[in-house]
């Protein structure tokens, strides 16, 4: 889409452009809407320089290039106006109706919530902004071109906002614009992210692809005139043009398969747009007769379109002198699908009324919604969100025919769960293409899969391990954190109802007014969380048993402070524990100066863990097991960590290293060599006993020094 000189937008330009597609459009409505943006903004500055009006008809005249409603319009000049000024919501709503208000509101950030973390704050504002997206798509709409014109003028900006901004428009705003099907924003996105995340990678791409054009201008046009000759002997009907495949996309590739640019061969190619859907066929047809067709570089997405409803043909051929050209053919219909996206399957009218034509966008939506329904923790639903907007997939069939698409590397457990949560959790095994396969198995393309269900399964804490898509993954953990709690009430119930009767009490107690006064006491929910917490070894059985008997007040006393400060045992602080016993985890070694957490286990106490553990995903499935911990600082102790060493294979490599460690005053509790007869290097395991990761780094310095060793590095895995 064309960009307009920001100076160059008035309000009468933007009119011009609305009229031009929309003759009924409500131009009062801008007119009143821009006027009352200029007032309560009239104060302020853009970074820039100029009004900050500039910005506000920025936004709206990027809203009519994508032909939207005058609504949206009028909402995107007061974007800002409850955020930034003493404008309310109930003000817009009275000056220009609730639908205006509706919009602004959604797009309005969560300045008066206050927050830990800037992380936390991030994930929430997303979380408003699209579960508002799924009432009414406008607003990620108006977002977007809000986005838009700030990265269009992010040069004025310092440093840090600059990296900060362009890392979450190129994280979050351009895959969802791709998820969403809007591709020249999800292209501009991409582009100007880069280029201020990597300027100087951006500017040699830039160059190398403006001196290839110039290169091959005169070949790509010798290539289109063969076609159009082509198309009219046979008949058919088809436009040809240049296209340039963006910088962004030159640099993924030449991440993603290691090659440099000479090696990137599509980045310049061409588009046929025709009439039907079969003229696309019979122009591929004509291609691959004229030149032949390269291996492996046909897709077809209009058989199997992709999530975002993107339709054309993709084939790649050694044209003219051997040179590889890349073809895309598809209709005009299609054409715009993938420019527009979303917009295109959107009538707005200017009453606002919205009618739905493809439902594979809303369903996507609807899903969304129930996902955040079902993650209360934002920061996890801004993870499965950006789960959720895959690049690749691979599409599969039902053993009815049903093509379903799926991420790549996703397993029959995900297939399972995208076709109903009771066949995920009944899942027991699989067929591929007639054969039994295992459910670690990576679905292909073309795979035709039977799911084999038996009544009363349940999901395994392994599948966390293997599954792809986040409906798998939350469907799993939700099964998982409802059995644990049920499993935990029965066994709370079971210990408390032993120490009543141990002390002569009717078990009954434990559904008294007396027992709800300790629940409240204790500050806990209600008498299902204290269950809970004793069932899962947070909370003692004797220890609310004791409040039933006077002459243990001293007892009660100390329970309490222990519920509200921290107790230290052993070097470690935990919050909110029950006099536990712990153990360090053996699958991350913590050590001082780690970020640690504890997980509560069951009868072995709690198990403390690397914050950055790859466990935790799978064990911690219930967030009610997790309890805050921490070093305590002077604790006159040692903990193991694992280390590899890297060598060449030569004779006293080995002494070299143990006298470093002992020369440090760190005691090695194992070491075990492998040595490579055919590379001639070895790799030496130690596990150390160090202070902390001061002590650890200091060593690890030292050992890197060591001549013939080529690699240290700590590991946190078993």
């Amino acid at each position: 889409m064309a960009t307009i000189e920001e100076k160059s937008i008035t309000l009468d330009t933007l009119i011009k452009t609305v009229l031009s597609y929309n003759s009924e459009a409500n131009t009062e409505r801008l007119k009143s809407a821009y006027e009352f943006a200029s007032k309560v903004h009239a104060d302020q500055k853009r970074v820039a320089g100029g009004p900050y009006t500039e910005h506000l008809l920025a936004v709206a005249m990027t809203l009519a290039q994508m032909k939207m409603d005058s609504i949206t319009i009028a909402a995107g000049l007061l974007h800002d106006s409850v955020e930034d000024t003493a404008t309310t919501v109930d003000e817009i709503a009275e000056r220009f109706g609730k639908d205006i208000a509706f919009l602004v509101e959604g797009l309005t950030k969560l300045s008066m919530m206050e927050f830990k973390t800037k992380k936390e704050a991030q994930a929430e504002n997303f979380r408003k902004m699209l579960l508002a997206m799924a009432k009414d798509i406008r607003i990620i709409l108006i977002k977007f071109a809000d986005r838009l014109h700030n990265m269009r003028t992010l040069q004025y900006l310092p440093e840090h906002k600059r990296q900060r901004i362009a890392l979450e428009t190129l994280e979050i705003y351009a895959p969802l614009a791709n998820r969403l099907g809007i591709g020249w924003l999800k292209t501009e996105f991409e582009d100007l992210s880069f280029k201020f995340l990597m300027p100087e990678v951006y500017e040699d791409i830039a160059s190398k692809v403006a001196k290839r054009k110039e290169e091959q201008e005169g070949y790509l046009n010798e290539v289109m005139r063969i076609i159009e000759e082509k198309l009219k002997e046979q008949g058919l009907s088809g436009k040809v043009f240049g296209r340039v495949k963006h910088n962004y996309g030159i640099y993924q590739k030449m991440q993603k398969q290691g090659i440099p640019f000479e090696q990137v061969y599509d980045v310049l190619g061409l588009r046929i747009i025709t009439d039907t859907k079969a003229n696309c066929y019979a122009i591929l047809g004509l291609i691959h007769s004229l030149w032949t067709p390269v291996p492996g570089r046909f897709k077809d997405y209009i058989g199997a379109p992709k999530s975002n409803l993107y339709q054309s043909l993709h084939t790649t051929v050694v044209g003219p002198k051997g040179e590889k050209v890349e073809f895309q053919i598809r209709t005009e219909e299609m054409d715009k699908i993938a420019e527009e996206g979303i917009a295109s399957h959107w009538k707005y009218k200017e009453k606002g009324h919205i009618r739905e034509k493809d439902s594979k966008y809303f369903a996507w939506l609807r899903e969304l919604a129930q996902s955040q329904k079902e993650l209360p923790d934002a920061q996890e639903f801004l993870e499965i969100f950006k789960g959720d907007i895959f690049p690749e997939v691979v599409y599969v069939f039902t053993p009815q025919g049903d093509v379903m698409e799926l991420p790549v590397d996703s397993t029959p457990i995900d297939f399972a769960y995208s076709i109903h949560t009771q066949v995920g959790h009944q899942c027991i095994g699989a067929r591929v293409n007639g054969k039994i396969v295992p459910l670690r198995y990576h679905l292909r393309n073309g795979d035709t899969v039977e799911i084999i269900t038996s009544q009363g399964h349940g999901p395994s804490r392994d599948w966390l391990k293997v599954v792809k898509t986040p409906r798998a993954k939350t469907r799993i953990k939700q099964w998982i954190k409802t059995e644990e709690r049920k499993r935990s009430i029965e066994l709370g119930t079971e210990l408390l109802e032993r120490e009543f009767r141990k002390h002569d009490l009717s078990p009954n107690l434990i559904k008294s007014k007396d027992t709800l006064n300790i629940v409240k006491d204790l500050g806990i929910n209600n008498l299902e969380d204290l269950l809970v917490a004793i069932g899962y070894g947070k909370l003692s059985a004797h220890h609310v048993v004791n409040r039933f008997i006077p002459e243990k007040a001293a007892e009660v006393e100390t329970v309490k402070k222990e519920q509200k400060h921290s107790a230290v045992q052993g070097g470690i602080r935990m919050k909110g524990v029950d006099n536990i016993l712990f153990h360090f985890s053996k699958c991350c070694f913590p050590i001082p100066g780690d970020k640690i957490v504890g997980f509560v286990t069951r009868g072995k106490g709690v198990s403390i863990h690397t914050a950055d553990c790859p466990n935790l995903e799978s064990l911690a499935v219930d967030k009610d097991r997790l309890i805050d911990v921490s070093w305590e600082v002077g604790a006159d102790t040692t903990q193991p960590v694992r280390v590899y060493v890297d060598t060449i294979d030569a004779p006293g490599i080995l002494a070299n290293l143990t006298s470093v460690i002992s020369a440090a005053g760190v005691n090695i509790s194992h070491v075990e060599a492998v040595t490579s007869n055919t590379t001639k290097n070895a790799r030496i395991n130690f596990i150390l006993q160090v202070a902390d990761k001061q002590q650890l780094d200091g060593i690890i310095k030292k050992l890197i020094n060591i001549s013939g060793v080529t690699g240290v590095k700590r590991v946190k895995t078993a």
